[in-house]
């Protein structure tokens, strides 16, 4: 019985070291996955949409609110946004909360939001969780949009 044991406990080993190499490629590629989002993301493929090539946005201060489903119903967050030559300069969020646990979460995003766009094409802003809170993003993303609109 011990080599019984013994033997499934080396076909084991074994299969994790098969399957540990075949992970240890897995690095090599995935920088050039990550790399295709932010390069199509420099070419703005929204603004193609919209009339073709990059969309020239209005240096300036703009505004909005965005709307998003939590377990607890519709949330708003206000977002704010500074452009200058079509980067994000500045970010201002202003929580809307409804009850404790949106208050958190809006708490959370403003203070993570700020390192994730700031210094971004505004083209290029579409966050999906920022500080653990992913749900206040949906609002965010809908404000970003009406404020390309602002400043188009």
């Amino acid at each position: 019985m011990n080599s019984v044991i013994r033997k499934s406990v080396l076909a084991g080993l074994a299969g994790l070291s098969l399957a540990g190499s075949a992970a240890g490629c897995a690095p090599a590629e995935t920088p050039a996955a990550e790399a295709a989002p932010a390069a199509s993301a420099t070419g703005v493929p929204g603004s193609a949409a919209a009339g073709g090539g990059s969309t020239a946005y209005k240096d300036g201060t703009y505004s909005a609110d965005g709307n998003y489903v939590s377990p607890n119903g519709t949330e708003t967050v206000g977002v704010e946004l500074t452009l200058a030559g079509g980067t994000v300069s500045g970010v201002q969020i202003t929580p809307h909360p409804s009850n404790p646990n949106t208050k958190k979460f809006q708490g959370e995003f403003a203070g993570g939001i700020q390192d994730q766009i700031v210094g971004k094409k505004l083209d290029a802003i579409s966050v999906s969780k920022v500080a653990g809170s992913s749900l206040t993003s949906g609002g965010f993303n809908e404000a970003v949009a009406k404020i390309k609109t602002q400043a188009s």
